[in-house]
C-alpha cells in the first residue's frame, strides 16, 4: 500500500498549499473581532514542542547514516552524491509534506469550533458527512473515534519504545550505571512522574511552560553543535540540501519503485508517513484549540515555519555533524550502527564533542522534556476524546488524564520489551494506515465548509424621502415671513 500513503500525502499537500495561498487563506478561525490568545512565539513553541518528541534527537543523527550506505537516486554508496542525498532525505521526511499532515484535523476542528461555533470534543464531530442522528452515521462516528485513539496509541508507543533505549544507553555512558532492564524501569518511573505532574496541571498550567523549556533546550543544543562542530561543512551541506530537495521533491513524493531498486529511502518515507498520520488527530485538536483568532494562512504558514523548518534544522546540524564524522574517518559510525545499534551511535557522536559530560547531561534532559511535552499533550487530548461530556472551555477530568498517562506508559513499556527498531516501524505504519481514510474525510469536510455559500442576509431597501414644495395661500392680514416647525411642514 505504499502508493496509497504517498498519494494521500501528495493530495493533502497540494490541497493545503491552495488554501494557504488562495482566497480561503484569509478566512479567520473565529469572529472578526477575535484576537490570537498566544503570541506568535508562544504559539509556535507549543505547536513545535507538542509535535516533536525526543525521537528527532536520535533519528537526526542516525538516519543520514542509513541513507549514505543505502543511497537513493541510484547513487553509489559513500560517494559524494550519496553524502549529499543522505543529508537531505531526513529533511524531506520531516519537512513541509510531513507537517501539512497535521492540517486536516487542525483546520476542520478550528473552523467548526470558532466559525460555526459548534462543540467539538472528538475528531468525528468535524466531519460534515458523518453528522446526523441516523444509526449508520452514529456508528461511523464511533469507528472514526476508535481509529483515532488506535492511531495515537501506536504513535505514542512507537516514540517511547524508540527513545527509552537511547536515553538508557546515554545515561549508562554518562554515569557508568549498567544499561539493563532495571535502568529502563527506573526511567519509566521518572517519565511517569513527569507526565503525571504536567497533565495534572493541564494546558495552561503545565503544557505551555514545558513547551517553552522544550524550545530553549532545543535551540541550545543546536547552537552548541553548530558552533563547536564543523560549522562551514554544516552550512555548505544545508545549502546543497535545499537545492537538491527542490530538484527532487516531486520524485521523492511519488517514489514507489515499481521496477525495483534500493528501497531503503522509500521504506523510511512510508514509515514516517504512517507515523505522522498517527499523530494527525491529536495534533489537529491541540493546534486548533490554541489557534482561535488566526487566519487559515497564518496557521498553515506557522506550521511550515516553526514546524517544518525547526525539524529540518535538527537534520541539518545533527545530521551534518554525524556525516562529517563518518566522511572524515573520525569515527566509523556506520559500522557502529550495523553492529551495536542506534543507541550506541548517539552516545558515540555526543562523546566526540568537547565537554562531553555536560552535553550528554543536556541531551538526556532534552529527551525527557521532549517526551514529556508530546505525551502529556497527547494524554490531554485523548482524555478529551474519551470524556462523555465537556462544556465549552472545560478540560477533561484529572482522573481521566491520569488514566491515559498510565495506559501510554504500560503500552510503551511493552514495545520496549519486544524491542527493535523494525517493531517500532511496523507499529507506526500500521497505526497510521486507517487514518488515511479519516484524512480524506476531513479534506472533504473542509472544502464543503469553505466552499458552501452562506445564505444572503435579507436586503432592507430604505424608503425614499420625498421633499415637496408647499405653497400656502394665507389671508392678506397674516401674510409675511413665517417659520414652520417640522410638524407644521409635514
Amino acid at each position: 500500500m505504499s502508493w496509497a500513503y504517498l498519494m494521500v500525502y501528495v493530495v493533502n499537500f497540494l490541497f493545503f498549499m491552495y488554501l494557504a495561498f488562495g482566497k480561503f487563506g484569509k478566512v479567520k478561525l473565529g469572529d472578526p473581532e477575535d484576537k490570537p490568545h498566544y503570541s506568535n512565539f508562544q504559539w509556535g513553541s507549543m505547536v513545535f514542542a507538542t509535535a516533536i518528541d525526543a525521537s528527532i534527537l536520535m533519528l537526526s543523527i542516525v538516519d543520514p547514516l542509513r541513507y549514505v550506505q543505502h543511497p537513493a537516486f541510484g547513487f553509489k554508496p559513500f560517494s559524494s552524491n550519496a553524502y549529499g542525498a543522505a543529508h537531505m532525505l531526513g529533511q524531506f521526511n520531516w519537512g513541509p509534506m510531513a507537517w501539512m499532515m497535521f492540517a486536516p484535523a487542525t483546520i476542520a476542528i478550528a473552523y467548526v469550533l470558532y466559525v460555526k461555533h459548534a462543540k467539538v470534543q472528538r475528531v468525528s464531530a468535524a466531519i460534515t458527512s458523518l453528522q446526523g442522528d441516523s444509526r449508520g452515521k452514529v456508528i461511523a462516528r464511533h469507528v472514526v473515534d476508535f481509529l483515532v485513539v488506535f492511531g495515537i496509541m501506536g504513535g505514542i508507543g512507537s516514540s517511547v519504545g524508540m527513545e527509552i533505549p537511547i536515553i538508557s544507553k546515554v545515561l549508562s555512558r554518562l554515569t557508568g550505571v549498567q544499561d539493563n532492564l532495571m535502568l529502563k524501569i527506573e526511567l519509566f518511573i521518572v517519565l511517569f512522574i513527569l507526565f503525571a505532574v504536567t497533565v495534572f496541571h493541564g494546558l495552561n498550567g503545565g503544557i505551555n511552560r514545558l513547551s517553552s523549556a522544550h524550545i530553549w533546550t532545543a535551540l541550545g543544543l543546536l547552537a552548541i553543535i553548530l558552533i563547536i562542530g564543523p560549522t562551514v561543512y554544516i552550512l555548505n551541506s544545508e545549502t546543497n540540501s535545499l537545492g537538491l530537495m527542490a530538484q527532487k521533491f516531486i520524485s521523492m513524493s511519488t517514489n514507489t519503485l515499481p521496477n525495483g531498486g534500493d528501497s531503503t529511502a522509500q521504506q523510511e518515507t512510508i514509515f514516517y508517513w504512517g507515523w505522522w498520520l498517527s499523530y494527525m488527530p491529536v495534533m489537529g485538536l491541540f493546534i486548533a484549540r490554541i489557534s482561535k483568532g488566526r487566519t487559515i494562512r497564518q496557521v498553515l504558514v506557522g506550521m511550515l515555519t516553526y514546524g517544518a523548518l525547526g525539524c529540518m534544522s535538527f537534520y541539518a546540524i545533527f545530521g551534518g555533524y554525524s556525516l562529517w564524522l563518518q566522511r572524515t574517518g573520525a569515527v566509523n559510525l556506520v559500522h557502529i550502527l550495523n553492529t551495536q545499534g542506534q543507541a550506541a551511535v548517539v552516545a558515540t557522536v555526543i562523546a566526540t564533542l568537547p565537554f562531553k559530560m555536560i552535553i550528554l547531561a543536556l541531551y538526556c534532559i532534552s529527551c525527557f522534556i521532549f517526551l514529556a511535552t508530546t505525551i502529556s499533550s497527547s494524554a490531554f487530548i485523548v482524555s478529551s476524546f474519551t470524556s462523555l461530556h465537556l462544556d465549552d472551555g472545560q478540560e477533561p477530568s484529572r482522573w481521566n488524564r491520569m488514566i491515559w498517562v498510565v495506559v501510554f506508559i504500560i503500552f510503551s513499556f511493552g514495545i520496549v520489551m519486544v524491542g527493535g527498531f523494525k517493531t517500532v516501524q511496523t507499529v507506526s505504519t500500521i497505526a497510521g494506515f486507517p487514518l488515511m481514510f479519516v484524512c480524506i474525510l476531513l479534506l472533504h469536510s473542509i472544502w464543503h465548509m469553505l466552499a458552501a455559500k452562506p445564505k444572503p442576509a435579507p436586503v432592507v431597501v430604505p424608503q425614499p424621502v420625498v421633499v415637496r414644495r408647499i405653497t400656502v395661500e394665507l389671508p392678506r392680514a397674516v401674510r409675511g415671513p413665517m417659520i414652520l416647525s417640522p410638524d407644521h411642514a409635514n
